[in-house]
């Protein structure tokens, strides 16, 4: 039978370390083999190769046109990044090739777009793959194909001056009951910039001030939103992916972070380019509000894949001043971490309900906090205790006669 002359029928990818599957961005040059081992004297057509690249997504819901009809909606959608074709083996004057037996390598080669590509991405409800595919042609015999996957990532580089820019805000909300007020609960947080990579500790600089009669439970959590967009659709999916707790904080007292350290677990990067899925991040710092809902702080983050030089930026000659003095270097970070709760006990009861009603509403884009965001890393968090120091003049308002002035000590 000629099915049994294929013995072996194989893509394989150059790689620069062995057992070790390559990775491709934009630009790159995708080589490598494809291996034909026969057992006989086979015909052969033609080998033909096909890559391809595309950004995918589909869900089904479910519609009520009445009491008793009900009908299932389908959304789909597609974006196309890669489509290249080549020959690997053809007869010029259109007649079959006789290969005999044993093995035989054909190599292939192409490159990648230079526009920017998309990273690979697998999600619920859509996905990002790019892949060749190989069809093996014989006379009289079924095709044989072959389709093997690589990996796409797109390097975030977070050493430019928006990942590096640091993010803070301020939110409160007052505890209530039967219409009735005790007191107001607030958070300040700010972290040193937007642009982190996996493994990274984020030191989250925070304020909660309590002033109901009640004791809170700050917390901080990153969480990540996948974003899936069909028809003018938008499906989401969000959860937790690392979480920090606080000490609890007394009725009508204050807590201060230091640096707390929250920890990026081993997540993919951000996906900001595609237009049918996006993957965001953010940091959630929040505390439950006794008899209302959670207070809920959200600073944005972008998981990059280029990680931050040691001495680059202002920003991180800022740190490295400080770092000595902040408790977080020395936490220990344990290797099994507990698992991150539901993204359902994070979320605020309106939030959720405003996801259950309408999945399609976008997040709100935050407040103005330029003025804030342009002050320096450790004023911001002094400021929590201390108040600023007078106006400086370069004209004293009270002079004094020179041999009144005190001296120096040393002098």
């Amino acid at each position: 039978m000629i099915f049994d002359k294929v013995k072996k029928f194989v893509i394989v990818f150059d790689s620069p370390e062995l057992d070790c599957p390559p990775v491709f961005s934009s630009g790159d040059i995708v080589s490598g083999r494809v291996l034909l081992e026969l057992g006989g004297e086979t015909k052969v057509d033609s080998l033909k190769l096909h890559a391809e690249g595309f950004a995918k997504v589909h869900w089904t819901e479910s519609r009520s046109a009445g009491s008793s009809t009900a009908y299932t909606q389908n959304y789909s959608d597609e974006v196309e990044y890669l489509n290249r074709r080549d020959v690997l083996l053809q007869a010029d004057n259109g007649e079959v090739t006789v290969l005999p037996a044993g093995r035989h390598e054909f190599p292939f080669s192409f490159q990648l777009p230079e526009e920017t590509l998309v990273t690979s991405f697998e999600g619920k409800h859509g996905s990002i793959r790019y892949w060749v595919k190989v069809k093996l042609h014989r006379p009289w015999a079924t095709v044989r194909k072959l389709k093997k996957e690589f990996t796409v990532i797109e390097p975030i580089d977070i050493n430019t001056p928006a990942l590096l820019a640091p993010q803070a805000g301020t939110k409160d909300k007052m505890a209530q009951a039967w219409y009735r007020n005790f007191g107001q609960v607030s958070v300040t947080a700010k972290i040193d910039r937007k642009g982190y990579t996996p493994g990274e500790v984020i030191p989250v600089f925070a304020e909660f001030d309590n002033s109901t009669s009640r004791s809170i439970v700050p917390r901080a959590y990153i969480t990540q939103t996948q974003t899936f967009i069909a028809r003018g659709t938008i499906k989401q999916k969000r959860s937790v992916v690392a979480t920090l707790c606080g000490d609890i904080v007394g009725a009508r007292r204050r807590e201060t972070w230091h640096g707390r350290a929250i920890k990026i677990p081993p997540v993919g990067p951000s996906i900001l380019q595609c237009r049918i899925i996006k993957v965001e991040y953010m940091l959630k710092v929040c505390v439950d509000v006794p008899g209302t809902s959670k207070l809920n702080l959200e600073l944005p983050l972008v998981i990059g894949t280029i990680p931050l030089h040691p001495f680059g930026s202002r920003t991180s000659s800022v740190s490295s001043q400080y770092s000595v003095n902040l408790e977080w270097l020395r936490m220990a970070i344990p290797e099994q971490p507990e698992p991150p709760p539901d993204y359902s006990s994070v979320v605020t009861e309106e939030e959720a309900e405003q996801c259950n009603n309408n999945n399609a509403v976008a997040p709100q884009p935050a407040d103005d906090l330029s003025g804030i965001l342009e002050r320096p890393l450790m004023a911001f968090v002094q400021e929590f205790r201390f108040r600023p120091p007078p106006v400086y003049s370069e004209i004293d308002p009270n002079p004094q006669p020179l041999n009144m002035r005190p001296r120096c000590m040393t002098c």
